[in-house]
């Protein structure tokens, strides 16, 4: 048998607020039995505008979703220092701490990427370093890159502040936690650790050697045993980032070998449509390369507003230039440099024309995407226009057509070719040339030897060249004059 209890008014208040309060807390309910969240961003392939983008998009999906911590998993044989150094600035600046787990290789770039983070973990067998730079066929660079190189690994080594030890004779001694002179070392082959690395070879590590100098906190098979053996939480949950198709094709817009192809298409595309009349297939491919160039960097926040603004008014001049104002003066020349200032500026990260942050470094690569595009466009131009039409696999690309006269293609009337032989009349006084009729129709007409023949005067007509009638007078009129 069951009980009613009629309940006072406080009591009914505190049910309530307990009733609400177990309702409307499953939040703090689901994180109490999934544990901790470690987001995992895979770095696998070579470094670059890629991989750049998975690593900001990943550190704000880890933020989003209130992520522990950060693990970064590196297998990579490095890439270029532009997108390198960007993503050791967001790894830097990162608030939620980043792991790095050496799945494999992190070198070169890698490295460097690797440094940035707040711990450094590897896999039995992984290794770490060779950092020099050096170009596409695998040369070292001058020595200015490695000198800048070298500056940004010891900047990143000495990011991670010192640590205070004990020695064997209980003195403490200060000494940084991660060595900035091995990070140098990793870069220049002439910097020479003691007992570590001779002259002439850039320092490598092996997972053992990393964790002897500090370069590395622990050996470890995989990330779980990095947040159970190492970060210590007893419950937690791995969850990978998934790049979105979107950050595949926008990552591969933003390379910047793309980029300079982007402008010379643009450079090109308009080119090409100024040398033939009318809006076609170059305006085409200019606008498409245009977008395909602003697009990525303005959804990635690179690009202003201002500065896509900025490459439409150079157009526009441009066009002015061509097409109203005659000549080629101070309009078309104020478009073609807004055109190249917009190209630039939109691959340089500023805020609203704030170029407080912006290094010496991005505006000069940015300089240089656009200059190596526009003198591909120069010279792709000039090659073109000597094999555009000859034999070969641009001979399609020109008219080779002719329109022969017997095969009817004519640019004058040629009805008057089959009078030859006829009579007709003079109409008026021909000295030597004037009107003539023939079969009710008026024509002009010379006088075949330059006589002068006057009105009214029979005439045959003797022959038909230069698209003109020549006659010679038959039957002289009783008042007609020769001269």
């Amino acid at each position: 048998m069951f009980t009613y209890r009629t309940l006072s008014l406080p009591q009914l208040v505190t049910a309530l607020t307990l009733l609400a309060a177990v309702c409307f807390t499953p939040v703090a309910y689901a994180d109490t039995e999934n544990g901790k969240l470690l987001y995992q961003i895979n770095i696998h392939d070579e470094i670059g505008s890629t991989t750049w983008r998975y690593l900001l998009t990943g550190i704000d999906e880890a933020h989003a979703r209130k992520a522990d911590a950060i693990i970064l998993d590196l297998n990579t044989y490095g890439g270029t220092v532009l997108h390198a150094d960007s993503m050791r600035t967001a790894i830097l600046n990162a608030d939620i701490p980043v792991y790095a787990f050496i799945s494999n290789n992190a070198a070169s770039a890698g490295a460097l990427i690797a440094l940035a983070c707040d711990s450094i973990y590897m896999r039995p067998g992984a290794r770490i370093g060779a950092a020099t730079v050096v170009d596409e066929t695998g040369v070292a660079m001058p020595d200015k890159y490695q000198s800048y190189m070298r500056a940004t690994m010891r900047a990143t080594a000495e990011a991670h502040g010192k640590k205070s030890i004990v020695t064997a004779t209980g003195d403490t001694v200060t000494t940084w936690r991660r060595d900035p002179a091995i990070a140098e070392a990793m870069v220049d082959e002439r910097v020479v650790i003691p007992h570590l690395s001779d002259s002439g070879q850039v320092l490598t590590f092996t997972a053992q050697e990393a964790m002897a100098h500090g370069y590395c906190e622990a050996i470890i098979p995989d990330a779980d045993c990095l947040a159970r053996e190492r970060l210590h939480y007893d419950t937690y949950r791995i969850e990978q980032y998934t790049p979105s198709l979107y950050d595949k094709i926008a990552g591969f817009l933003t390379n910047p070998a793309l980029q300079a192809l982007m402008i010379t298409f643009i450079i090109g595309g308009i080119f090409f449509e100024l040398k033939a009349p009318g809006i076609g297939f170059p305006t085409a491919v200019a606008l498409i390369a245009a977008v395909l160039y602003f697009l990525p960097l303005y959804l990635n926040g690179t690009a202003e507003n201002w500065e896509i603004l900025l490459f439409v008014a150079g157009v526009i001049l441009l066009i002015l230039e061509l097409f109203v104002i005659p000549g080629f003066g101070i309009a078309g020349i104020t478009g073609g440099v807004l055109m190249l200032a917009a190209l630039i500026l939109a691959l340089v990260s500023n805020v609203a024309f704030d170029f407080t942050l912006v290094s010496e470094g991005s505006i000069s690569r940015s300089i240089l995407t656009v200059m190596a595009g526009f003198v591909i466009a120069v010279l792709l131009l000039l090659f073109l226009s000597r094999r555009i039409g000859r034999k070969g696999l641009l001979y399609n690309f020109a008219l080779h057509a002719e329109q022969a006269g017997e095969q009817g293609y004519i640019g004058v009337d040629e009805t008057p070719r089959s009078l030859v032989g006829q009579k007709g009349v003079t109409v008026t006084r021909m000295a030597p040339s004037g009107k003539i009729k023939v079969g009710g129709e008026i024509y002009d007409a010379i006088s075949l030897y330059g006589s002068f023949i006057e009105a009214g005067n029979e005439i045959t007509i003797e022959k038909y060249e230069n698209s003109q009638l020549y006659v010679v007078i038959t039957k002289p009129n009783t008042q007609d004059i020769e001269s």
